[in-house]
């Protein structure tokens, strides 16, 4: 992720099991999305006006909600499209 227009190193939720070694090996590089590819975002209408209500109707200043999709490479692998079309509100406990 970008932050002030320098790279800062992602890291993983704590769990309880590792499923691989945690110790870095190797050079660090750089990994964006765009980088190589042109990123699309495409969001179904009905789905941005689930999360409108949700958001509407509910009086908390946090909310617990998912927004699910599919991620697709396109065949010359020259865009990604990420399309949105599920709307999870989520569980309060």
């Amino acid at each position: 992720r970008f932050t002030s227009e320098r790279m800062v190193p992602f890291s993983f939720p704590l769990s309880k099991c590792a499923l691989w070694d945690p110790v870095p090996m190797g050079d660090a590089i750089g990994s964006h999305i765009s980088y190589y590819r042109n990123p699309k975002l495409s969001v179904m209408e009905k789905t941005l006006q689930l999360a409108y209500r949700h958001t509407k109707q509910n009086d908390k200043k946090t909310l617990s909600c998912f927004l699910l999709g599919t991620l697709a490479v396109d065949e010359a692998g020259e865009s990604i499209t990420v399309t949105i079309d599920r709307f999870d509100p989520g569980r309060e406990v």
